[in-house]
């Protein structure tokens, strides 16, 4: 097949127009892209392709789907997605690897940019902000131009509390007070983002705490909990039940994944976000509770 990379200078290409690229007939582009083989999207009910990502796709063809067998996942960590990736990933078999390992949201965005992931899973700061502060995060990055924000969830925040903690008096800013000993999460985190912000509403700051432990992730920091390492940790409420720990809610945030364009036409995205939205997952969300699904795969920012 002889491809003239200069036979369209569109953006979009219509069925007609990538069956021409291509040289196929346009039933197999239409096989194809409901099959969801090929990078396309429905547009008041026409398939669209987008040219360069039908490029790359021809590329990834050629070396044998490498890049489209995988999907590494980095950045926040949250429970219901890794039971999500854990079931998907053992559904598979050998046919592909879904990988999830939970960094921070900033070393998340790093590893993304320098093209070490497909995907950073990212919350920073409450659900009414995110909608500005989260692309204002993703432009801090020169190859943000050629990435999307795609909506995974909405979660109850708050901290979770050591089981010895059981006064029902307890809550903020007592909870404050030198004698109890915080977990402040990890530094470029969206736990530790969010901890800063509830600080600074009462005229304080992380370094007037009693810091007597800094988990790398919110799994690390509720077992630290029940370990007695620390009394107090920022985290969500799903967390705090899955660890039978107490929980104050502090508000609601959104976990969106940030990725390069084509990633979003990839069949393994395409099925983890199926996987998100289904009867099942919202079972498990249920079950681990503080969660809300409504708006899981809706694309939020970087259409243009």
């Amino acid at each position: 097949m002889s491809i003239r990379p200069n036979q369209t200078n569109q953006v979009f290409m219509s069925v007609k127009q990538v069956a021409s690229y291509l040289q196929l007939n346009e039933k197999k582009i239409y096989s194809l892209a409901g099959d969801r083989e090929i990078p396309a999207t429905k547009i008041t009910g026409k398939w669209m392709f987008p040219r360069e990502l039908i490029d790359k796709w021809i590329l990834d063809s050629t070396h044998h789907g490498l890049l489209r067998d995988r999907l590494m996942i980095a950045g926040s960590d949250d429970p219901l997605l890794n039971r999500i990736i854990n079931e998907f990933s053992e559904s598979l078999n050998s046919k592909a690897v879904v990988t999830y390992t939970t960094t921070t949201t900033r070393n998340g965005l790093d590893l993304l940019s320098a093209n070490k992931i497909d995907i950073c899973c990212m919350n920073w700061g409450p659900d009414r902000e995110s909608g500005t502060r989260h692309p204002a995060l993703l432009q801090q990055y020169g190859a943000s131009n050629n990435w999307i924000l795609i909506r995974a969830l909405r979660r109850e925040q708050g901290i979770m509390l050591n089981p010895s903690l059981t006064a029902a008096s307890l809550a903020l800013p007592a909870l404050f007070d030198a004698r109890y000993r915080w977990d402040v999460a990890q530094e470029g985190s969206g736990s530790q983002r969010w901890l800063m912000e509830i600080l600074s509403k009462h005229h304080l700051n992380i370094s007037q705490l009693q810091q007597s432990v800094t988990s790398l992730s919110l799994g690390e920091a509720a077992a630290a909990l029940n370990l007695d390492l620390c009394d107090i940790a920022p985290g969500t409420r799903a967390l705090a039940n899955e660890f039978h720990l107490r929980f104050i809610s502090l508000g609601w945030e959104h976990l969106d994944f940030a990725m390069p364009r084509d990633i979003w036409f990839r069949h393994l995205f395409q099925d983890l976000i199926e996987r998100l939205g289904s009867e099942r997952g919202h079972s498990l969300a249920q079950q681990l509770g503080g969660y809300d699904q409504d708006l899981c795969g809706e694309l939020i920012w970087g259409d243009d």
